[in-house]
């Protein structure tokens, strides 16, 4: 599961974000184990009308420790900031082939591209070229989020990976998961038969002084309803404490066959 929040303040204001990447766990054949994956660390990037704090903490799956989890993201810092979450297919282990092999290059190839001038800071085009760029086999579905100086937030995603936009204690806006069918997410693929950049839902959104972003894999969103997000954001002040908060509940949550 990956997730990010970050709160926003516009015009020489403070504005935050809060990174975890987690739960990776698809392919289109049945679900059998969970990544959850959360780091922390902190990203000041150069003063501007909008900036924004990172804290990311990760925790790989029990069952994955020994390759850090499948799931990968970058945070840049170009322009207004851009954050990236891919979630590795763990089906792809079935065919002896490491999960996070796809993601984490892709990411790579994301993070090098951002300030390409063919990209233009466009969150969709960085998924197409950073889509081309990667050779590993393997297949991992991403989201790409770009925050433009004025405010205005970008997004690109393929498959299942989210975001959720709350403003004073509610959710005012969300993306919606792509799937072929039940646990078979739109996912960007070595393989002819993924899917490609003009899959991707393309959102803008329009942010204010006090927004949180939260962006995840579905490692979140499967395993922590919308409502327990928003009491976690309005607990936690600090984003790094909210984004181990959120990490704890979804493990806790994705670990408890009760719930």
């Amino acid at each position: 599961m990956a997730n990010s929040i970050y709160r926003a303040s516009i015009l020489q204001s403070y504005s935050q974000l809060l990174f975890q990447p987690c739960l990776s766990n698809k392919h289109c054949v049945p679900k059998k184990t969970n990544l959850l994956c959360f780091a922390s660390s902190q990203l000041n990037p150069a003063r501007s009308e909008v900036s924004f704090c990172i804290g990311t903490h990760l925790i790989p799956h029990p069952n994955k420790v020994e390759r850090g989890g499948e799931d990968a993201f970058f945070v840049s810092n170009f322009k207004g900031g851009v954050i990236a979450v891919a979630d590795g297919v763990s089906g792809w282990a079935e065919q002896n082939v490491d999960p996070s092999l796809f993601s984490k290059e892709l990411m790579a190839n994301a993070s090098s591209l951002v300030g390409n001038l063919e990209v233009n800071y466009d969150p969709q085009i960085l998924i197409r070229k950073a889509h081309a760029a990667t050779c590993s086999k393997g297949s991992a579905t991403a989201i790409v989020a770009m925050l433009e100086r004025n405010g205005t937030m970008k997004v690109a995603s393929v498959g299942d990976c989210g975001l959720r936009v709350i403003r004073k204690g509610q959710i005012i806006f969300s993306t919606t998961p792509q799937e072929h069918y039940f646990d078979c997410p739109y996912q960007l693929s070595s393989e002819l038969v993924g899917q490609t950049y003009l899959d991707a839902v393309v959102s803008s959104v329009e942010l204010v002084e006090g927004d949180t972003i939260v962006m995840g894999s579905d490692g979140l969103f499967d395993n922590v309803f919308d409502g327990e997000i928003v009491s976690k954001l309005a607990a936690h002040s600090d984003v790094v404490e909210a984004a181990k908060a959120l990490a704890k509940l979804a493990s806790n949550h994705s670990l408890d066959s009760r719930v």
